[in-house]
């Protein structure tokens, strides 16, 4: 029956052992993703909120203040999945901790009574006339036998209780350190709630401004948006031309059935696509750092709901002077100087197109070969708001791709 009772036990520490892990594993991956979050706000304030005497339009204050409170949003929730996760884990440490005072209570009781019972019994004598009591030899081995078990169980009822002692303080110990961290955890969600309630309200206040003279900033906007489409439609007849360029070349039984916006595709050209097909997901960013102020695809503008916005790529905020770098190896096919705008480079990777809009200055020319990381020239900083922006394309012929599913967590 002891026996049993012991297995059972064992079973049970095993089980709250596993499932300890598992939640400690949680807790690290939420650490993880907070601590991840307060880089993001960090990156945000630099990027977005570091120049004083920026002259930034409301509009412009209104969506960098949005872009903060939804990452602040983020950060408290993650908080408190935090805060929520580490109350089950004391509340599972404080049952094992009562649970493991039950059997060393148990443990104890038993070594008592065990000692008590081998200091009745302990002088040699006693031990003699055990063995010589004997009926017959078999019997007096196994009486040896039987005293060296016993002196054994003893031995690890002695470990055990050591072990379990041993087990609860470091339960203890822990439980202490889990209290001090939910503490802190609510501490600090308390003071995020605080700077997200201030942000709240600057932000309503910029809103209503804005409110009062919708007409003039929706235009605004619309100008923006008409101002995109002109350089998407550029940047579209560039992709055409680099196609016509590549395929006048190519041999004509391989253009017989090629497509006039099918880029045709040498061996080399094919082992370069496909490798840059592999790395979907993996591509590093064309900016060392950099955060993404509007990402690709068509959408409502979130202060005027009847202004839709369209992004063919994505628009990169990153420190003033940055480099835009090549995001896999290829082959520079443009570099144009867009009607309106700034310098674009064009490379190529097999039928993959990636393109950097917005460069102050070019450091590399038509038909050089490009590596991952390169540098490809200076992104174009504002000189009346001191942001630089960087406008980043993938395309494949003459499709247009989404580069946040070809950029590694953009």
């Amino acid at each position: 029956m002891k026996r049993i009772v012991t297995y059972v036990l064992l079973i049970g520490s095993l089980l709250m052992f596993t499932d300890g892990y598992g939640q400690s594993k949680k807790q690290q991956e939420l650490e993880a993703r907070r601590q991840a979050l307060l880089q993001e706000i960090e990156q945000i304030n630099s990027l977005l909120f570091k120049t004083r005497g920026e002259k930034k339009s409301i509009l412009a204050e209104v969506e960098d203040l949005d872009q903060r409170i939804n990452t602040r949003r983020n950060l408290i929730r993650v908080t408190n999945q935090q805060a929520n996760l580490l109350t089950r884990e004391i509340n599972s440490n404080l049952s094992t901790i009562e649970q493991l005072r039950k059997e060393l209570t148990t443990l104890k009781e038993d070594y008592a009574e065990m000692i008590s019972k081998s200091y009745k019994s302990k002088s040699d004598q006693s031990r003699i006339m055990f063995l010589f009591s004997s009926e017959n030899f078999l019997q007096a081995y196994k009486r040896i036998q039987y005293m060296k078990q016993y002196t054994q169980h003893r031995k690890k009822q002695g470990e055990s209780i050591r072990a379990k002692t041993g087990e609860l303080q470091v339960l203890n110990e822990n439980l202490i350190q889990q209290k001090k961290d939910k503490d802190k955890l609510i501490a600090e969600n308390k003071a995020a709630k605080r700077r997200l309630d201030d942000e709240r309200r600057n932000q309503e206040a910029l809103v209503a401004s804005l409110r009062k003279d919708e007409g003039k900033f929706a235009g605004q906007i619309r100008d923006k948006q008409r101002e995109a489409s002109r350089i998407d439609k550029q940047i579209d007849a560039l992709i055409k031309a680099a196609i016509a360029a590549n395929n006048a070349t190519a041999p004509k039984s391989t253009t017989s059935t090629a497509s006039k916006n099918t880029f045709v595709l040498t061996p080399e050209a094919k082992v370069l696509a496909k490798n840059f097909k592999n790395n979907k997901g993996k591509l590093i960013w064309p900016v060392e750092k950099g955060r993404v102020l509007n990402s690709y695809g068509t959408r409502q503008h979130p202060q005027f709901p009847n202004v839709k916005q369209t992004f063919n790529g994505v628009e990169i905020i990153t420190e003033p002077n940055a480099k835009a770098r090549a995001v896999f190896d290829g082959v520079v096919v443009q570099v144009q100087q867009l009607k309106g705008a700034n310098k674009a480079v064009m490379i190529r990777h097999g039928d993959y197109l990636t393109i950097y809009n917005n460069l102050a200055a070019v450091s590399v020319k038509k038909g050089d070969k490009v590596a991952t990381k390169q540098e490809l020239g200076t992104v174009f900083t504002h000189p009346n708001t001191g942001r630089a922006v960087l406008k980043f394309f993938v395309y494949q012929n003459t499709s247009k791709m989404n580069p946040a599913d070809w950029v590694y967590r953009m």
